[in-house]
């Protein structure tokens, strides 16, 4: 392909807005990644020369800058291939079987199919019990209902920091404090919030905190579990234990060292870039206001991420929104979790939405790497289709 096909492919590349599902990688966090596939490629376990040493270093290096931007201590810090391993490590590795009693467990309903299918994994076996907090039709905890729930006695308690969908922010700190004053267990799925909210681990009282790189611009197949000092968990995979026994296989050093870089970027930029992607989000929710009529913002707009903004057009199937604009526009109906296979969101479900709402949703994701050119193009794109696919609707009612 000639310099300006090549040109001329990427322009016409979709505008990136499904920044919930995956961000791309900052390339300084790709360049450092680079460095340690093909120069510092030692195994961090291998510390009988200096490329184990070196690997070993940097590996404790990042445990330092992960633990820098959650408020933990780095020896807290159990590396994982994403959230999904470090959620399922956190709930079966504190769960043994009780043959006298079932575990119970309280949990959002809103959680990532990570939790959810772990917990019913578990209460199909016959190990636990499921306890779902209430949640209003903006999807906001009621925080009596959880303290009630506690004081009755709970093995263990899932509430995330931040939504993957609607987006909202939990009130983990006002959270861990009702589960510290009845010691209970917080499991903190973060992979939405980290990078993205201040969150204190030690400080707010969690007990397991799950990361996911690729949520926070490091690359994908890496993330951490921290694991509050005191507790230990049994290991679900085995062979060689590493990380004081509670997960086995060889570090994935490069990946460690993104995820590092990255938590420590984070650090550096995170309140600035919010800021300004929050003046983008909210710029593209009126322009979206303005052209579409009965638009509706899903989830609790004041406390809601920074790059998120959930909407819902009643009447207009999300599936031929989005079978319109994919090649011009990256965003989504809802997780990217499912297995490809179409089904409504069990997060809006569990607002009790109508159905119109629930089959209209669309998920728009902004990151750092947005533009305000993308936002404008964004905007129209999405207007100029659903007016189409409502003018199509009123002509097929209209030959009937």
């Amino acid at each position: 392909m000639s310099q300006n096909g090549l040109e001329t492919s990427l322009s016409q590349k979709p505008i990136y807005l499904d920044y919930h599902a995956t961000t791309p990688t900052d390339p300084r966090v790709a360049s450092l990644v680079l460095q340690y596939m093909t120069e510092e490629f030692g195994n961090a376990s291998s510390t009988a020369h200096e490329y184990g040493d070196r690997a070993e270093s940097a590996v404790k290096q990042a445990a330092k800058h992960v633990a820098d931007l959650v408020g933990a201590s780095p020896r807290e810090i159990v590396w994982t291939s994403g959230a999904t391993e470090g959620i399922n490590l956190a709930i079966q590795g504190s769960l043994s079987p009780n043959p006298q009693k079932l575990h119970r467990i309280a949990l959002l309903p809103l959680e990532h199919k990570a939790v959810l299918d772990t917990c019913l994994a578990l209460e199909k076996r016959g190990w636990a019990e499921l306890i779902y907090l209430q949640v209003d039709s903006k999807g906001r905890l009621d925080l009596n209902h959880l303290e009630k729930i506690c004081a009755e006695g709970v093995a263990l308690l899932c509430v995330m920091a931040a939504n993957n969908e609607i987006g909202n922010i939990y009130p983990i700190q006002e959270i861990g404090r009702v589960a510290q004053s009845h010691n209970v267990p917080l499991l903190c799925d973060a992979s939405q919030g980290v990078g993205k909210i201040p969150i204190q681990f030690e400080e707010w009282g969690i007990t397991y905190l799950a990361i996911s790189g690729h949520k926070l611009y490091a690359p994908k197949g890496v993330g951490a579990l921290v694991v509050h000092k005191g507790h230990h968990l049994e290991p679900i995979m085995f062979g060689g234990g590493h990380q004081k026994g509670m997960r086995s296989g060889t570090l994935n050093v490069p990946g460690i060292v993104g995820l590092g870089e990255a938590c420590w970027l984070r650090s550096l930029e995170m309140e600035e870039d919010e800021r300004a992607i929050a003046a983008k989000r909210d710029r593209l929710q009126q322009l979206l206001l303005e052209r579409i009529p009965n638009l509706v913002v899903n989830g609790d707009e004041d406390h809601r991420l920074a790059g998120n903004l959930h909407i819902s057009v009643p009447g207009i199937p999300n599936s031929a929104v989005i079978a319109r604009i994919r090649h011009r526009l990256a965003i989504s109906t809802g997780s990217a979790c499912s297995s490809g296979v179409e089904s409504p969101s069990h997060v809006l479900q569990a607002l009790r939405l109508p159905e119109a709402i629930v089959d209209g949703a669309l998920r728009i994701g902004l990151g750092k790497f947005t533009t305000d050119e993308e936002i404008d193009r964004a905007s129209e794109i999405l207007a100029d289709t659903v007016l189409q696919i409502q003018q199509a609707l009123n002509f097929l009612y209209l030959e009937q």
